[in-house]
């Protein structure tokens, strides 16, 4: 029988569970998220974030077990979110994932965040074959990657500032919107009118492949200092911002497959979610004969699917290990992984 792989994710907000069988697929998934707990402050307090995550990843593994009707002992590997993240936060996934495979004399497997998030479009139906493209935008990090296969990676740029994600959460939080700000700067800029504010695209023609959001950031801070903040031109700014952000990584993505010769681009992180970034995306590169990839919607935010599949993967390159250490990284460079 394929081997079953626990996954468990907790590097931030989200404590993700789930369970992976080579062969047969995604067994089971819970999540549970800690949105209504953080937007009390306005972003993530990594102290609660860490207590949290100890509250709900056993009832969530008890869940998933039992959703799939199987039992612990049939679990033959655990992976769990090494890095990159909060510490806190880290560690309680570590710690689970660690005593859990110590107790059932089984390996563990640690995965990088971001590998998880490049990997999850693999779990859809179609999904991609490697080699591909990967445009990665998952809260802090905004990096194109050349993926080659499972470990085979290769940077071709990546943001010198803020990221995409933490463009759209910061000019939401400008604007006078709630937590987490991404989502609801995307569902208010569809009210907004496209052509009353025109933004930089900073980096657009850098003739690289790195990006740079900060500056647009300013730029909106000076919008809302320069104009009477009624609820339209809220909507437009709004607007302006998205269509600044989207432009960028639809422009540097094309340059990445042109740059690279390949025609498969792999869409993955939060800011893989937003509707407007998969129309463009879809639509010019399908105009060149290319090919995008999203993971499901559900998949797009941190989830414990990803972890699992991610160590599932790596389990079948024999990469697991009984060391039992909680050796947790929460920077850790994507690129340095084989």
């Amino acid at each position: 029988m394929s081997l079953i792989t626990l996954g468990i994710e907790s590097s931030c907000d989200e404590t993700g569970v789930a369970l992976y069988q080579m062969g047969r697929g995604l067994l089971a998934h819970a999540l549970h998220t800690q949105i209504a707990m953080h937007s009390e402050y306005g972003g993530v307090v990594p102290e609660l974030a860490s207590r949290d995550h100890v509250q709900r990843v056993t009832p969530l593994v008890r869940q998933v077990l039992h959703e799939a009707d199987i039992s612990l002992e049939q679990v033959d590997a655990i992976a769990y979110t090494q890095g990159p993240g909060l510490g806190g936060a880290l560690l309680v996934g570590a710690s689970v994932a660690n005593a859990l495979a110590y107790a059932l004399d089984i390996p563990t497997i640690g995965i990088h965040h971001l590998e998880g998030h490049l990997l999850s479009p693999l779990l859809s139906d179609p999904a991609p074959e490697f080699p591909f493209v990967a445009l990665l935008v998952s809260g802090g990090h905004t990096q194109l990657m050349r993926v080659d296969g499972v470990g085979r990676y290769t940077l071709l740029g990546e943001t010198l500032d803020d990221a995409a994600g933490e463009a759209f959460d910061k000019s939401a939080k400008l604007l006078g919107l709630g937590y987490p700000g991404g989502p609801a700067l995307s569902s208010l800029a569809a009210q907004g009118k496209a052509d009353r504010f025109k933004l930089p695209r900073p980096m657009l023609h850098s003739g690289d492949l790195d990006f740079s959001f900060s500056g647009l950031k300013t730029a909106v801070l000076t919008l809302t200092k320069q104009h009477e903040i009624d609820e339209q031109t809220r909507a437009d700014i709004a607007c302006a911002t998205q269509d600044a952000i989207v432009d960028v990584l639809a422009y540097k993505a094309r340059a990445a497959l042109a740059q690279t010769g390949l025609d498969q681009l792999v869409v993955a992180g939060g800011v893989g979610a937003n509707r407007l970034l998969r129309e463009r995306l879809s639509r010019d590169i399908g105009k060149r004969g290319g090919k995008v990839f999203y993971p499901d919607l559900q998949f797009c935010t941190d989830n414990g699917a990803m972890i699992a599949f991610a160590g599932a993967l790596r389990l079948a390159q024999q990469q697991g290990r009984k060391e039992y250490r909680f050796d947790v990284k929460p920077r850790w460079n994507l690129a340095e992984i084989g």
